[in-house]
């Protein structure tokens, strides 16, 4: 049998109570097997099988730990009685009381220990005739034995209580993970609605302006269809970094990427939107703060689902895209001149949804709808480090 085996094997707990119970044979054995001279004890066969009464029973402490209780102890009491010879050591007790301190239920427990405490003074008194330091060595030596158990269970419900947290804490950081997951799968997916979104209506819009012009106004059919070319190029570069981080191997390096789209990159969103055809102009209020690397990605993706929808839905001419600096937030307005209704809003529900949900995210709010004098408005306020920019 391999090593690590005959160790796993030598752990079982029966094979334990089997060793136990061998080795408290042994030791009520010795005073027949290296009998004293000096001692006046007589030695009979009968108290040898009293004696080894004492010991047989441990086999099934865990089992039934009051009944090999009491087997022990009527065994001890009949030893005692026979006294040939009296138990010297009641090893076989000792064993019974750890056990049911350390295993047993209450009351059941106490009641153990006050009777072999009874029992081993009561035995000392009638039959042994002992001196108060064999009172002291016996009762306390049982006190000793019951004290161990419960210094074993406790011990055990400690382990037990931090094996349960372990356990607890291994599962709640698997939620967590989990979480971190869907969070992070929304996020793409927004992130990928937004860009092919906005390049794919880019692309529509000059795929159907090109053959009207082609014909009459060569130059412009051919920026129209550059226009196509840069929109699918610059789609494809943020889709290769965006799925890059789901190609990467779990602890790896991650490649270089280029930074998240910020406020710096909206200028050249609105020249993109303009090459289609749409006037975008662009507005600034108050004193521009310092904005978390999160809140410039939300005001980026906003602003271009909205120009996007209004390419795709509003038939509009001009859209104003207008920064609200406050103390310690952002209000963040996108409006055209195009077509409102329920037809327009219903086209770009997803994107509103997104929208909404990139706002909440930040800890913002977002509003949409038609405007008071026509168009469509798309208005989201997010908050902002209150430090201005230097």
């Amino acid at each position: 049998m391999p090593e690590a085996s005959w160790l796993r094997a030598a752990r079982r707990p029966q094979v334990v109570d089997v060793a136990l119970a061998a080795l408290v044979l042994l030791a009520v054995s010795l005073q027949f097997l290296l009998p004293e001279r000096e001692n006046d004890d007589e030695l009979t066969w009968l108290g040898f099988l009293f004696a080894a009464a004492t010991a047989l029973p441990l086999v099934w402490r865990r089992r039934a730990p009051y009944i090999t209780g009491i087997l022990v102890g009527a065994a001890t009491t009949a030893m005692t009685l026979h006294h040939a010879p009296p138990p010297d050591v009641v090893f076989g007790g000792f064993v019974v009381l750890y056990t049911g301190a350390a295993i047993g239920t209450p009351w059941p427990r106490r009641l153990m220990l006050l009777l072999w405490l009874t029992g081993a003074s009561v035995s000392m008194t009638l039959k042994e005739h002992a001196e108060p330091f064999e009172y002291a060595f016996h009762l306390t030596s049982l006190l000793g034995a019951y004290g161990l158990g419960r210094l074993a269970r406790i011990q055990r419900a400690y382990t037990e209580a931090v094996e349960e947290r372990a356990r607890r804490l291994a599962y709640e950081s698997e939620m967590e993970a989990a979480r971190a997951v869907a969070r992070e799968r929304a996020r793409i997916a927004r992130d990928m609605h937004d860009i092919l979104a906005h390049a794919v209506s880019l692309m529509v819009v000059q795929a159907e302006a090109g053959p009207v012009v082609v014909r009459s106004d060569p130059s412009r059919a051919e920026a129209a269809f550059e226009a196509i070319a840069g929109a699918g190029r610059d789609a494809m570069a943020q889709l290769r970094r965006l799925l890059g981080v789901l190609k990467e191997p779990r602890g790896s390096l991650p490649p270089e990427r280029s930074p998240q789209p910020s406020l710096a990159a909206l200028a050249q969103l609105i020249a993109q939107v303009a090459a289609v055809g749409l006037h975008v102009e662009q507005l600034r209020t108050g004193e521009p703060a310092e904005l978390p690397a999160d809140v410039e990605v939300a005001v980026y993706r906003v602003v271009q689902e909205a120009l996007t929808n209004t390419v795709k839905h509003a038939g509009a001419t001009k859209a104003i895209v207008q920064l609200d600096w406050g103390v310690d937030e952002l209000r963040l307005t996108v409006r055209d001149d195009g077509r409102p209704g329920k037809t327009r809003v219903q086209g770009a529900g997803q994107g509103l949804i997104g929208i909404r949900e990139r706002a909440a995210a930040c800890g913002g709010t977002a509003a949409t709808g038609p405007g008071p004098d026509g168009g469509f408005w798309v208005i989201v306020t997010l908050p902002i480090e209150t430090q201005t920019v230097g």
